[in-house]
């Protein structure tokens, strides 16, 4: 059964799920940062290549961003973009961090887009497919030889926001940090607001220009996604403007409370993403997080 909604409620949810409003386009443990943070005042080229990363039968699509001459593993950055998006939504960070000494991976989450480069469809995507993809993400880039996996970091934008905080509430030992970029919290409430139970929910269902399936919303349902992100314990960035009209500012407020140590950046004037001046700041705030985050 397909049902197609009026175009309010495909805007509705779609926009506030969607990355789209993004800028485009042997396993070691630790729980402590102990590698020497990049020089601040440094600035290194680097290298683009591209990187698979098995999950399952699944392939996930990224693109691997290696400062060069650093010395010693890489701290290591993981982008993970909104609904709808793909890797190309981290690009900027991407760089500019990558410009200051840190390695960053941006991938396609499997079935997180039409234009996914990633195995998958979007009718079989949900958050939790997104968080498995995440979490082979994080086996392989910690695993690398030119990777430091201790002080390994996750940047989550939107919907990909809400799967990174799911992620580092379950593997705390893995993250020593987490950004949190617009984060896309009120989703389970807008899911629920649809559809009264998993019974109502359709077998596909159209928002904005991209249809998922069932296993989306069903997940959704009755999901508390505050009582799950709390486990996670060290220090959380949150960055949100105040004129987001998409995810509305007091979803992230909210979150900071739930966190034992969170930071919230509001961004003046700035919508469901940052562009110019916005997206610089963000930038700024990220690299003192990650400087801060050694001392």
């Amino acid at each position: 059964m397909k049902v197609k909604r009026s175009l309010l409620g495909m805007l509705t949810l779609g926009m506030i799920l969607c990355g789209c409003f993004d800028t485009p386009n042997e396993e070691h443990v630790s729980d402590a940062t102990t590698t020497t943070p990049p020089d601040p005042d440094a600035h290194y080229a680097y290298t683009q290549e591209e990187l698979f990363v098995e999950r399952g039968e699944n392939q996930i699509y990224g693109i691997l961003y290696l400062p060069q001459d650093v010395q010693g593993p890489l701290p290591a950055v993981i982008y993970a973009h909104g609904y709808g998006g793909t890797h190309q939504n981290g690009t900027a960070y991407a760089q500019a961090l990558a410009e200051k000494g840190y390695a960053v991976y941006c991938f396609d989450f499997c079935g997180g887009s039409p234009d996914s480069q990633s195995d998958g469809s979007t009718l079989d995507m949900s958050i939790f497919t997104e968080q498995e993809d995440l979490m082979a993400v994080i086996d392989a880039i910690g695993s690398r030889e030119d990777i430091d996996p201790s002080p390994l970091y996750l940047l989550g934008s939107s919907q990909g926001g809400v799967v990174s905080a799911i992620t580092a509430a379950r593997q705390s030992d893995r993250i020593a940090g987490m950004i949190l970029l617009y984060p896309a919290f009120i989703l389970c409430e807008e899911a629920n607001s649809l559809f009264a139970d998993a019974a109502a929910i359709p077998d596909s269902y159209y928002f904005l220009w991209m249809e998922v399936g069932r296993a989306y919303f069903e997940v959704l349902i009755g999901y508390d996604v505050y009582e799950d992100i709390g486990d996670y314990t060290k220090d959380v960035w949150i960055l949100h403007g105040d004129a987001d009209t998409i995810v509305p500012l007091s979803s992230s407020k909210r979150a900071q409370d739930v966190y034992d140590h969170a930071e919230l950046l509001v961004l003046p004037g700035s919508g469901h993403g940052f562009y110019g001046d916005a997206q610089q700041e963000a930038i700024d705030a990220i690299l003192g997080y990650l400087r801060d985050s050694y001392d």
